[in-house]
């Protein structure tokens, strides 16, 4: 693949990963625009676990709270006692849905759902969902109120991202602002809901690498992965201190953008709608990959 090849790609993940522009999409398009052949699942599930490490480290304090919270309601017979045992349920429990279709449709998500169409589509489609939930959100509540129910739609609405183009983290921080969350509350959110699925997905996908032969230790693989979780890192900090002061708005313009410019270069021609290599997945579970 080479160096370079494996740089512009973890820079891609890791930056889209956590964006609500479809990490899947641009792995999809970026390789396409450039005339390089796609990736594959093998690579991308690789670089994909960089961006899980990034999430994890970056959240390391709320995730060592939330499981220590588990565990002692567990054990003490009181598991939705406190608030961050209640989290730790919310995420398992919103982790469900993407877990169950993903390898119920695992099949259309890795071939006819790759198609560049269905992306484009896709990015167009949330533009106009993450809008709406925009006019209605009240931006009032904190995750301290949220419920059961919130819990059910939101991961429902992580199971949509396995639509490549949808982006994980778009159609989970857009669900948040429809109930009502305040964006940077809907947005940490996700970001810890994000995390097993992701990293289930990742380690599911690991089986493309051991069926091509392909070193788990190679040079371009490790360039890769540490660029995307650099990235992602950085991804991750700015994104909530943007969504603290400013709307989601910028970034419906651009799936707007890039959806049309897509519908534009396939009409004519000048993208092909597969990848040219036997279609495989990116990310079974995680949408844009439901990653996104």
């Amino acid at each position: 693949m080479g160096l370079f090849r494996a740089i512009v790609l973890g820079i891609v993940q890791g930056v889209t990963e956590f964006l609500p522009i479809s990490s899947t999409a641009h792995l999809r398009i970026v390789p396409e625009i450039l005339g390089w052949p796609d990736a594959g699942a093998a690579y991308t599930a690789m670089i994909q676990l960089g961006t899980v490490a990034a999430v994890i480290v970056y959240f390391w304090r709320d995730l060592v709270r939330l499981t220590q919270a588990w565990v002692e309601g567990v054990l003490r017979g009181a598991p939705f006692r406190t608030l961050d045992s209640r989290l730790a349920w919310f995420v398992l429990v919103g982790t469900l849905p993407i877990g169950i279709l993903g390898l119920t449709f695992k099949h259309h998500i890795e071939t006819s759902l790759r198609s560049l169409y269905v992306i484009a589509f896709a990015m167009v489609g949330l533009a106009v969902v993450l809008l709406l939930a925009e006019r209605i959100a009240q931006h009032r509540r904190t995750l301290s109120e949220m419920g059961w129910p919130d819990a059910i739609v939101i991961g429902l609405c992580q199971a949509v991202a396995l639509i490549p183009g949808s982006s994980r983290s778009g159609t989970t921080l857009t669900g948040g602002l429809a109930l009502g969350f305040r964006r940077e509350d809907a947005a940490r959110y996700s970001f810890l809901l994000s995390i097993p699925a992701t990293a289930a997905a990742g380690v599911f996908e690991m089986r493309h690498l051991v069926r091509s032969g392909e070193p788990f230790t190679g040079p371009d693989v490790l360039m890769g992965t540490l660029v995307a979780f650099v990235t992602g890192l950085a991804a991750i900090a700015w994104l909530l201190r943007f969504l603290r002061t400013r709307s989601t708005v910028v970034f419906v313009v651009y799936r707007f953008l890039l959806g049309g410019l897509l519908l534009l270069l396939l009409a004519s021609g000048r993208l092909n709608p597969q990848p040219d290599a036997a279609p495989q997945a990116h990310a079974a579970l995680a949408a844009g990959p439901v990653r996104e």
